[in-house]
């Protein structure tokens, strides 16, 4: 029977190799906090620090067997470990960077959507008080504003005078600004608040 304790890390390897559990065990004993803390200086995260260390002992139990050491034990442990915490890291930092793009990406998709959403809203606001004109002003608007005909070209095709047309289209668009300002106010408001 073995003292253990008073064991070097090559015969506590060479054990261990051999299927000798109490000598991992003795390793985990002799390492487990000094590489707690190590990963835990690096990390700054105490239950991060403590998943590393488990699994670097988890993966050296599964590999002790076929592990041929160039180095001394401490100096393969502690290697092991800073590998684990900068992978660690950098995979909290792509981790980082991937939830920033996404949150970027949802909040500029949500304001494209937003505005898109504002800017259909508005349009239905506009073709509703435009259908909301008396019939004749409605009629001479349109003919102004949607067919891009000229005062002249709407007279001649409805059999009214230039100003007539001139008149209508001008408290057409009075009557449109007075009540889209309104809207436009109720919009920008929640927009902005």
């Amino acid at each position: 029977m073995y003292n253990y304790k008073n064991l070097s890390d090559p015969e506590l390897v060479d054990l261990a190799r051999k299927g000798d559990h109490i000598a991992f065990t003795q390793i985990y004993d002799r390492y487990w906090s000094v590489l707690y803390l190590h990963a835990k200086k690096m990390l700054h995260d105490e239950e991060e620090a403590k998943d590393i260390i488990q699994n670097l002992f988890y993966n050296l139990l599964q590999a002790i067997p076929t592990l041929n050491f160039q180095i001394s034990l401490s100096a393969y442990l502690y290697r092991s470990v800073r590998n684990m915490v900068l992978d660690a890291i950098r995979h909290q930092q792509t981790a980082a960077r991937y939830l920033e793009s996404f949150n970027q990406t949802l909040q500029e998709n949500h304001l494209i959507t937003d505005d898109s959403v504002r800017e259909r809203e508005l349009e239905r606001l506009i073709e509703n008080e435009i259908k909301r004109l008396p019939k004749k002003m409605r009629e001479v608007f349109l003919l102004s504003r949607k067919e891009h005909l000229s005062h002249k070209q709407i007279s001649d095709r409805l059999g009214i005078t230039e100003h007539t047309i001139k008149s209508q289209i001008g408290n057409a668009i009075k009557i449109l600004r007075m009540k889209i300002n309104v809207v436009l106010i109720v919009i920008l408001y929640g927009y902005f608040f």
